[in-house]
């Protein structure tokens, strides 16, 4: 990969970061003016679901095969129960603690969950050893919630 198309991919991954804190507020006054967090993470659902939809029916890729059920584990249909789960408490905690803290947290979550999927090997990935720089790195993930919050 040329060191442009890199740089161009971090771009767009903190991009994608902005958008997900951006979501995270969105979601957070559409419950105060609804009234209703659930009702709130419903919609952030649909209409994503809504632009999912537009992207793969308009998208160059492949198809869903008539039998796509029988080809997947059960598994892989709980990513979306995740999600809500994601959705569902920032969209609470957001109003609570501050859009900062609460990505900060999220980060921390993700960091350490993804370190132990990587050391373990978890869900298809391959095994890539929690060392002490990657844990160097998620304690400075866990500091910097700690600065935020101070």
């Amino acid at each position: 990969m040329t060191a442009a198309l890199t740089a161009f991919s971090y771009l767009l991954v903190v991009g994608a970061g902005v958008s997900v804190a951006l979501q995270q507020v969105l979601n957070a006054n559409l419950r105060t003016e609804i009234g209703s967090p659930w009702w709130a993470g419903f919609v952030s659902y649909f209409v994503g679901m809504l632009a999912m939809l537009a992207v793969a029916l308009t998208s160059s890729g492949p198809r869903l095969p008539d039998s796509f059920a029988g080809v997947t584990s059960w598994l892989s249909w709980t990513g979306g129960l995740f999600g809500a789960l994601f959705i569902g408490t920032a969209i609470l905690m957001v109003p609570r603690l501050g859009a900062a803290t609460v990505l900060a947290l999220i980060v921390v979550g993700q960091m350490t969950g993804s370190l132990a999927f990587d050391h373990f090997g978890l869900f298809g990935l391959s095994q890539q050893p929690v060392s002490v720089t990657r844990l160097a790195g998620a304690a400075s993930l866990i500091l910097g919630v700690v600065l935020i919050r101070w």
